[in-house]
């Protein structure tokens, strides 16, 4: 059945007439895959400006953790709003404060913390660069191919899950080498556990015959790769890596801003295989729709850094803290553990879904980040990227806002306190979605 809440044949009229006046003053350069024009949300629910609903997958990509205007966060912001808008980082206001220390309590490092205020996830990163540098006085990184950090010079050094993010950039931070990241199901190495191997090919081969490991400051990773496809490690591979660091006095620097504040059912992706960060990156779903990252490091490497070592106008912003600390609140009370109860519904209801349709691959994810990669045929594995494409437009002419990420993975970031009967109904509009995509890839 089609979704009776799509009213107009998409994009309607008011949304063209947008679509046509952004493209005449802003930006041809940002990434769009449909043209979805949004009016308002609440929750999991979006309506466009010609009052048609969708439900969000996306979540504007794991940003809205708590969902569309959550009437909490929507209070802080307003409160603090009425109170002031902004006091650069030269000052001290209560908010920021509050902030650091909640981090300070939850922090996966088990042990005292301290934070660095940004805008953004490549903001955050850019911090941690810096801070890593700083602290050990060594020049080079590693990071993994398919690893997505941000877009600006020094985090796009490290960002490597498309060509087309360092095409025409060239010339970025020096100093970093890409290793691969384990990927079970795509395997490059030898041997049934990739993880393991990975860690052999770093300590084995680029330690033994490239990089002088004493030149490291750090290995930045995502826990779970975002664009990458939503690849999750083998169990043991970030514990490895961890030790790998030890060994060297090299800084492990994980990258939470997609996957950290309750995605994937923990507070944090690397406490599902309780891992300790030295820095930890976070942005996205910690303001709940406001631009906020954090860099927070173990206060033993951050205090090192002296007064001028790095600055920030807006970091801090009290409007921004205000969405996060209530953010905070939320997700450790109740969503974080619906994220856990809910995502194990959605994953059991998506390998349910492929075993009607072998042109799905796998289904893997933790939580509410889930990935779904779709293939030529299950044998080769051929990556299926018009079906995937061809799906995602589908969704959204069927009331369903989905990205893909990868080869040809669908990826699955709601809002976190989604429940399971918007699942169901997701999963009744992906089905025709997927029917739909397959019928007009036969007719091409």
């Amino acid at each position: 059945m089609k979704n009776p809440h799509i009213k107009t044949e998409l994009p309607g009229p008011k949304a063209r007439a947008l679509i046509a006046r952004d493209a005449a003053v802003v930006s041809p350069s940002y990434p769009r895959d449909y043209p979805f024009v949004m009016s308002h949300g609440r929750g999991a629910e979006v309506w466009d400006v010609d009052g048609n609903r969708f439900i969000d997958l996306a979540a504007g990509i794991a940003v809205c953790s708590t969902g569309h205007s959550h009437p909490a966060v929507v209070a802080a912001i307003t409160e603090a709003a009425s109170r002031f808008l902004h006091i650069s980082s030269d000052y001290w206001h209560e908010g920021q404060v509050r902030l650091a220390e909640r981090m300070n309590e939850i922090a996966p490092m088990r042990e005292p913390v301290m934070s660095f205020f940004a805008q953004s996830g490549t903001e955050s990163v850019e911090g941690a660069l810096k801070l890593a540098r700083y602290v050990t006085g060594r020049p080079r990184f590693l990071g993994f191919l398919g690893g997505f950090h941000g877009r600006t010079m020094g985090s796009l050094a490290f960002t490597s899950s498309k060509y087309t993010q360092q095409k025409g950039f060239s010339g970025t931070m020096p100093g970093v080498t890409h290793v691969p990241f384990p990927n079970p199901y795509r395997p490059l190495f030898a041997g049934a556990d990739q993880g393991r191997e990975v860690l052999r090919y770093i300590e084995e081969q680029l330690f033994a015959a490239n990089i002088p490991p004493g030149e490291v400051a750090g290995i930045l990773i995502e826990p779970i790769q975002g664009e990458g496809g939503y690849l999750v490690p083998p169990d043991g591979f970030l514990a490895g890596l961890r030790a790998l660091c030890d060994r060297h006095g090299i800084l492990l620097i994980l990258d939470e801003v997609q996957s950290g504040i309750g995605r994937t059912g923990t507070m944090f992706a690397c406490q599902q295989w309780d891992v300790v960060p030295d820095i930890m990156t976070l942005a996205k779903g910690l303001g709940s729709g406001m631009p906020i990252g954090m860099v927070v490091a173990k206060k033993s490497i951050m205090e090192k850094w002296p007064r001028g070592a790095h600055g920030n106008t807006y970091g801090g912003n009290p409007l921004c803290c205000a969405a996060a600390l209530a953010t905070i609140d939320l997700v450790e009370r109740e969503y974080r553990q619906n994220a856990a109860k809910v995502g194990a519904y959605f994953i059991e209801r998506l390998r349910a879904l492929a075993q009607k349709f072998p042109v799905v691959g796998e289904v893997r994810g933790k939580g509410l980040m889930i990935g779904v990669e779709l293939v030529e045929d299950r044998a080769s594995k051929a990556p299926a990227r018009k079906l995937c494409d061809s799906l995602i437009n589908r969704a959204y002419q069927n009331g369903l806002l989905l990205l893909s990420c990868g080869l040809s993975t669908v990826r699955f970031m709601p809002p976190l306190m989604i429940n399971a009967a918007t699942v169901d109904e997701a999963m009744n509009l992906l089905e025709i979605s997927l029917i739909e995509a397959l019928a007009s890839s036969r007719t091409h």
